[in-house]
């Protein structure tokens, strides 16, 4: 059994940065892939950014090379670095861990970008 505890959103202006952390309560050494998603008022859970299993990134469109995802598996935690924020990034972010079969989310954190 995995926990997930998001933390770093918060309100920010637009071309703001933000770092979201995910800690894990076991270990994410043996995991398939981290990711982050988000969900936005009234639309659907996205994907934004996952590790897939070594160090293979992938990003939404939205967000490449504005966004930075990282893992470190000494301190089972996952980051998202996220740079020049935009109004339309304003959302719950969730963290998720992929192990074997399992699939982990965290209570997500919410980040909010003011214009």
């Amino acid at each position: 059994q995995v926990q997930l505890v998001e933390s770093g959103g918060g309100l920010v202006q637009a071309g703001g940065s933000l770092r979201l952390s995910c800690a894990a309560s076991g270990s994410i050494f043996s995991a398939n892939a981290m990711g982050w998603y988000r969900q936005a008022p009234g639309k659907q859970r996205e994907l934004v950014a996952v590790i897939i299993s070594g160090n293979l990134k992938r990003y939404a469109d939205s967000v490449k090379g504005r966004f930075t995802i990282s893992r470190d598996n000494a301190k089972n935690t996952v980051y998202l670095q996220m740079n020049s924020l935009k109004p339309e990034d304003t959302g719950v972010y969730y963290c998720n861990v992929a192990a074997g079969s399992y699939s982990y989310w965290g209570q997500g954190t919410q980040v909010t970008v003011s214009s």
